[in-house]
């Protein structure tokens, strides 16, 4: 069951043994998620990979429950303001992606009679889906034939194909012929595989301690064989303190407690404005001055906002989502 660690050609049998036991491990040991239930709709799925996108199952758990418990069908989403999805969104971080699934909603509902599309050209129309989001709502909704590949996947088939500690820090042509190559026959087989080497990349086959002795293909495992050799490049989070990205979710996170328009003075100083407000905005406010943001970032930031359309700004310069 070997095969040559750096390029896309697999051994039929290799192949047999990574669908036979990677697929195997899924059946027993898939997490019990909503978005995969047997009453799972279109929409369930749609929200779902929206929120997935860059943050963890436990972050976003709560809030597509919530979610789907007041907009359960793309109709309810499109009949409200962008400003109340934004609101919803809460603290998932990246909220352009709720503006986007609001507008996706419209479009659905407009185009599409309400109902999410199957197909994986019609949902990549959608405002907002790309090609990985297309493949995954097509397949994990609807049980369609598609190659999904996210990180995860991208790790595992790193590492049990090609012998590496890590994939490259973008997805390449190369990957994608070797993901299709790997593709199940069986339709059935093929949306479990989808699913399966997903959950294996983040439940066994991690970026950081990946935990090989519980891994059903070990045996065949390239990486493995060659003696788990180091990745070519130390993968570095995010950061975070100091950011836009922070200071944009403080400003958020104080529009989203307020029930109606702001001075916009309280985003662009800081914080630093003699007003009373509810104890939600305060307390919001507050995080907001601990920054201590310098004023250039602050108006870049806030500029930003406005551009984007997470926040609205009205003659009388008071702010709102």
């Amino acid at each position: 069951m070997s095969s040559s660690p750096n390029n896309s050609v697999v051994s039929p049998e290799k192949i047999a043994f990574l669908h036979r036991n990677i697929n195997a491990w899924f059946r027993a040991h898939a997490r019990d998620l909503p978005w995969r239930a047997a009453d799972r709709s279109g929409w369930s799925v749609m929200v779902s990979e929206f929120m997935l996108q860059q943050t963890h199952v436990k972050r976003v758990l709560p809030v597509w429950e919530t979610w789907m418990e007041r907009w359960p069908t793309p109709a309810d989403l499109a009949a409200v303001d962008s400003s109340e999805a934004v609101r919803a969104w809460g603290r998932l971080g990246y909220p352009r992606r709720a503006l986007r699934l609001h507008a996706a909603a419209q479009a659905i509902v407009e185009k599409h009679n309400g109902e999410v599309p199957s197909s994986y050209e019609e949902l990549l129309a959608l405002p907002g889906v790309g090609s990985y989001t297309a493949a995954a709502i097509s397949v994990f909704a609807f049980g369609n034939r598609a190659t999904v590949v996210d990180t995860n996947i991208r790790r595992v088939f790193g590492r049990t194909v090609r012998g590496l500690a890590l994939p490259g820090k973008s997805l390449t042509a190369a990957e994608m012929r070797l993901a299709e190559s790997l593709m199940p026959d069986d339709l059935e087989e093929s949306v479990v595989w989808n699913a399966a080497t997903m959950e294996l990349g983040a439940l066994i086959c991690t970026a950081k301690s990946p935990r090989c002795e519980e891994c059903p293909v070990s045996s065949g495992c390239a990486w493995i064989a060659a003696g788990k050799p180091e990745a070519d490049y130390v993968p570095t989070g995010q950061a975070w303190a100091g950011t836009d990205r922070q200071l944009r979710g403080a400003m958020m996170a104080v529009l989203r407690e307020a029930t109606g328009p702001l001075p916009a003075e309280l985003l662009t100083s800081g914080g630093r404005v003699d007003f009373a407000f509810p104890q939600e905005v305060a307390a919001a406010v507050q995080k907001l001055q601990k920054l201590n943001s310098p004023a250039e970032q602050l108006q870049r930031c806030f500029a930003g906002l406005l551009a984007d359309g997470l926040a609205k700004q009205d003659d009388a310069g008071r702010v709102s989502l």
